[in-house]
């Protein structure tokens, strides 16, 4: 494919979200890792939220939730998801479609711990999802929470990883007039070569 030169080189789509993610942090205000995932839930009707990609892997993504929340059950049930990176800076996305697999050991234990002291009892205190009776109720058990964990609150066994691995995954770039430019990475089965075709616009 002689014309996917320039920012779309490449033998692996992992190398390229990297550069784009790396060149997204220079000029992306905040949050150049956000991604908005796609779930379904059992009557086939589609739910989005934007949530924080934390890592890229060899050939999956990660990121971090509550398992008793509305997204982590849709996940569970279906095994599938999707999402978009989008940076308004770049005027690049890209897009990932792939089966899902919990995280939820060492890898889970040790984000958890990278995370400011304020967030991991945050993590504890929040029923995620599910009806709040107010502000007020929630930071009074964000208080209890601290009293009882300290300064050194463990992983909560309801908390954790979710690993996208892609069988999809789409890079756009705007183009004049209208005119831009995707590039589609397919394959059948995580671990398969991938198939690559450009994409009218």
């Amino acid at each position: 494919m002689s014309d996917r030169d320039g920012i779309f080189a490449g033998d692996d789509p992992f190398t390229i979200i990297r550069s784009w993610m790396a060149e997204a942090e220079a000029s992306e205000p905040n949050d150049p890792n956000a991604i908005a995932l796609a779930t379904v839930d059992g009557g086939g009707l589609p739910n989005v939220r934007m949530v924080l990609l934390k890592d890229v892997e060899d050939d999956a993504f990660v990121f971090y939730t509550n398992y008793e929340g509305v997204k982590a059950g849709e996940l569970d049930a279906t095994g599938k998801a999707a999402f978009v990176m989008h940076w308004k800076s770049l005027r690049r996305q890209i897009r990932v479609r792939g089966t899902i697999t919990r995280e939820d050991g060492p890898q889970a234990d040790a984000y958890y711990n990278s995370r400011s002291l304020k967030s991991r009892l945050g993590a504890w205190a929040s029923d995620q999802s599910r009806p709040l009776k107010s502000r007020s109720s929630l930071m009074a058990k964000v208080a209890k929470i601290t009293a009882q964990m300290g300064t050194n609150p463990s992983r909560p066994p309801f908390w954790g990883g979710f690993r996208i691995t892609p069988v999809e995954i789409e890079f756009w770039a705007d183009g004049a007039f209208r005119l831009h430019d995707r590039f589609r990475w397919t394959r059948d089965e995580p671990g398969q070569n991938w198939s690559i075709e450009r994409l009218n616009p």
